[in-house]
């Protein structure tokens, strides 16, 4: 059993990666990942070990006072597991899209730890989105589920099945086109999926999700956060993950770097900008996209 009075000091760097969903975290991670120095969980996203303690909460934004002695010693205790596990790297990386809403509790809990905050256009982001909310682009069943398991609390895996099959039923009932959630939790999301098109709830999870991250990640001293444009690493890999070598001081040569960004890929660049501008949809996402594309260096028009 834990001791929850000892924080474990940790003998390697936490890196987390921060960004909306469909925004390249996977990319990213899988990317630093082909690299001896870094290694990570084997399953997509640990957001039941982030919530554990906190399982009834509402939503996935949590704030630094979140971060109570024991929720941090648990945090801790399964960063430490999970890197025996996965070998001993030098870097930890992690992922979960849902962390966008809650840097000041990471923080709080990994001072070690640093951010590489990535963003990708929100209108490439929601045509993406939407097609995960409808069922679409599941990963393989089995080995991806059977790792999720393995990653969530033992005694929180009855929450999460419910939650599993409750947000399918509607889907398999035929009420409805989509999940009754998916991705990260933002504040009033329920009652926005309630009242607004699920295109503008995308919209609005991309803006809460950037915005949350972007507020959180300002605040921490610049030296722990490195901001990428999915868009740059999408055209110039090699670039990109040589900035966060230098960032992270990883040591990495320029041979392991391109072997590592062989599988980066730019076919997906503007493909939302084009299929959502087709269908007519700009106008009500641009009411609520707009500062914040703005804000990001993004285009406030679709095609």
């Amino acid at each position: 059993m834990i001791n929850q009075h000892v924080t474990p000091a940790l003998d390697f760097v936490p890196v987390i990666i921060i960004g909306a969903p469909r925004s390249g975290t996977n990319i990213l991670r899988d990317t630093l990942c082909r690299m001896p120095p870094f290694a990570t969980w084997d399953c997509d996203e640990i957001n039941p070990i982030w919530r554990h303690g906190h399982i009834t909460h509402p939503h996935d934004r949590f704030d630094a006072h979140m971060a109570t002695p024991g929720t941090v010693t648990f945090l801790r205790h399964a960063f430490v597991r999970a890197w025996k596990r996965f070998g001993r790297p030098r870097f930890l990386v992690e992922k979960t899209c849902a962390s966008s809403l809650r840097v000041p509790f990471i923080a709080k809990a990994f001072p070690e730890a640093h951010f590489i905050f990535l963003v990708r256009d929100g209108i490439d982001v929601v045509a993406s989105a939407q097609k995960r909310w409808r069922g679409e682009m599941e990963l393989p069943s089995l080995p991806y589920y059977w790792a999720k398991v393995r990653s969530t609390p033992l005694l929180d895996i009855p929450a999460y099945g419910a939650r599993f099959v409750q947000s399918r039923v509607s889907m398999m009932l035929g009420v409805s086109d989509h999940l009754s959630f998916w991705g990260p939790q933002y504040p009033g999301i329920q009652d926005d999926l309630k009242s607004l098109s699920l295109d503008e709830v995308c919209a609005r999870q991309w803006v809460s999700c950037v915005e949350e991250a972007n507020a959180g990640l300002t605040a921490l001293p610049p030296d722990r956060v490195h901001r990428v444009a999915y868009e740059e690493l999408a055209f110039a890999p090699e670039a990109q993950i040589a900035s966060i070598d230098a960032f992270l001081n990883a040591g990495l040569d320029d041979a392991a770097i391109a072997s590592a960004c062989a599988k980066v890929s730019r076919k997906s660049v503007g493909q939302g900008r084009r299929s959502l501008g087709e269908e007519g949809q700009g106008r009500r996402l641009l009411d609520i996209m707009a500062p914040t594309l703005s804000k990001f260096g993004y285009r406030v028009e679709i095609e």
